[in-house]
């Protein structure tokens, strides 16, 4: 039996995960802010560090995957540092605090989730997404709430930041050549709770509306089918994975960018 811990587990698409590993015959160990088997805060550092503490000892200290759906949209109001806290930080210190119990796992893979609106959303901050990789998240912080933009906006910017530490690492010492694969995912718009409650924002549902005219399919996502797609990546038959942003969003960046991925390398 393969252990996996998903972050997030407790809706959307950590949850419609966790049902799914579960039912292919896997150790599913849920971590949210509630409804899950391990409860902790990904939004700061003592949460987090509950979190790998707990999910080490459920998993007896061999783990053999990693996925983490732990995040929160931008709505007006909502400050930008929550997200940079919840979406970039409590990925990756995630992710490094159970890299251990990962080279433990057998062919182990962990799996974070970026966004197509890294490349689908325009004018989001540069200067948030390197202070984020930076990884001074006192700093980091503080330019999400002075530097930033709104949080609607700089969204992407956690997420793009989340895709370049997901490259940046995958080819590392300490990742891809120790044996553990990191890879992301790109949904674009899922049918989830986080979608929902953007629609109950009188500024935010136009948007919404708007943005779902670019999926070519003709509707949102549904979490199983990103569930799906996380549990090949999870699994043994995804095992020359390595450093992948996989797009899974109904044609949305095909439409955005119809030409300009794969670009040719210039030397």
């Amino acid at each position: 039996m393969r252990t996996v811990a998903i972050t997030g587990a407790g809706s959307g698409i950590g949850a419609a995960t966790a049902a799914r590993l579960t039912s292919d015959g896997w150790k599913v160990i849920g971590v949210d802010l509630r409804g899950a088997e391990i409860e902790a805060d990904l939004g700061n550092p003592e949460g987090r560090q509950a979190a790998v503490a707990a999910v080490t000892d459920a998993c007896g200290g061999t783990l053999d995957a990693l996925i983490t759906c732990a995040g929160i949209a931008g709505l007006p109001g909502r400050p930008t540092s929550l997200l940079a806290a919840v979406n970039y930080f409590g990925t990756t210190e995630v992710m490094e605090g159970l890299r251990p119990a990962l080279a433990k796992g057998d062919r182990p893979s962990a799996v974070a989730i970026s966004s197509n609106s890294t490349t689908t959303a325009p004018n989001y901050s540069v200067e948030l997404v390197e202070a984020l990789l930076a990884g001074d998240e006192v700093e980091a912080l503080r330019v999400a709430d002075e530097v930033a933009g709104e949080s609607m906006l700089e969204y992407a910017a956690t997420k793009a930041a989340v895709a370049y530490w997901v490259r940046q690492n995958a080819v590392g010492e300490q990742w891809g050549r120790a044996g553990i694969r990191l890879n992301a995912i790109a949904p674009g718009m899922i049918a989830t709770a986080m979608i929902e409650e953007g629609r109950g924002d009188a500024t935010v549902a136009p948007a919404l509306d708007q943005f779902e005219q670019t999926i070519a399919l003709g509707r949102p996502g549904r979490p199983e089918e990103m569930a799906a797609l996380l549990a090949f990546l999870a699994g043994t038959e995804s095992t020359f994975f390595c450093g992948s942003i996989v797009f899974s969003d109904g044609g949305t960046d095909a439409l955005f960018r119809t030409r300009d991925f794969p670009q040719r390398w210039v030397v």
